[in-house]
């Protein structure tokens, strides 16, 4: 059985909306300087103690993040929408038998919901992201992790994201790497920061060159 892992934020999900009005919250009860959306979208991937430290500076990270994290919970199913070609590609996939997988740095619990919530958890064999394990993203040990949570061998599984990080993510653990520019980087952004197997606009794109996936759905 060949796996697919595939990244949440900008791959599967768009919840920029939502990360960025957490965000600003999160500015406003400090007393700090909004960050616009554009800012806070480029800086989604990481997890939030990474995003929180790119904006706010990491002194105010242990203060910012539990501000951060009940707001975000508040408001998290406002403004998350499925991506265009994701729960086609994971219905697709999941009946060719391929076992499926988020592999993420949002949340596990968080992400485990939002899933739920669009409907896309009844395609995935395992939903694994920050604080089910002590790791993250591209650490070696969160790649391992999955592989042997799932019994799959790097030869057979390939990971799917949207970033620099799950391009390193996938290059510790010797799997195959496919990026779509849906997220925090565009082709050209991801051209250059990776060598990954291959870079595509959209899962639209990639299901047909990666998996002879095709859809009737117009995606222009």
């Amino acid at each position: 059985m060949k796996t697919v892992l595939f990244d949440l934020d900008g791959t599967l999900i768009d919840h920029f909306t939502t990360i960025h009005r957490a965000v600003v919250y999160t500015q406003q009860q400090l007393g700090l300087p909004e960050s616009n959306y554009e800012t806070v979208r480029a800086t989604v991937g990481g997890s939030a103690p990474i995003t929180l430290a790119k904006l706010l500076g990491k002194g105010l990270v242990e203060t910012a993040l539990p501000i951060f994290q009940d707001h975000f919970e508040s408001i998290m199913f406002e403004d998350v929408i499925a991506l265009p070609g994701s729960t086609w590609m994971l219905q697709s996939l999941k009946e060719r038998n391929y076992q499926l997988a988020v592999f993420t740095n949002k949340n596990g619990n968080q992400s485990r919901a939002i899933l739920e919530y669009l409907n896309q958890a009844k395609y995935l064999d395992a939903i694994v992201g920050t604080g089910d394990t002590p790791y993250r993203k591209p650490q070696p040990e969160f790649t391992e992790y999955m592989l042997e949570h799932l019994n799959s061998r790097p030869e057979e599984t390939i990971l799917v994201g949207d970033s620099p990080f799950d391009f390193e993510a996938a290059k510790t653990g010797g799997l195959k790497s496919l990026l779509v520019a849906t997220g925090s980087h565009t082709e050209s952004q991801l051209a250059e920061s990776t060598s990954a197997a291959g870079i595509y606009s959209n899962l639209y794109e990639l299901g047909a060159a990666q998996f002879d996936l095709t859809s009737a759905i117009v995606t222009t």
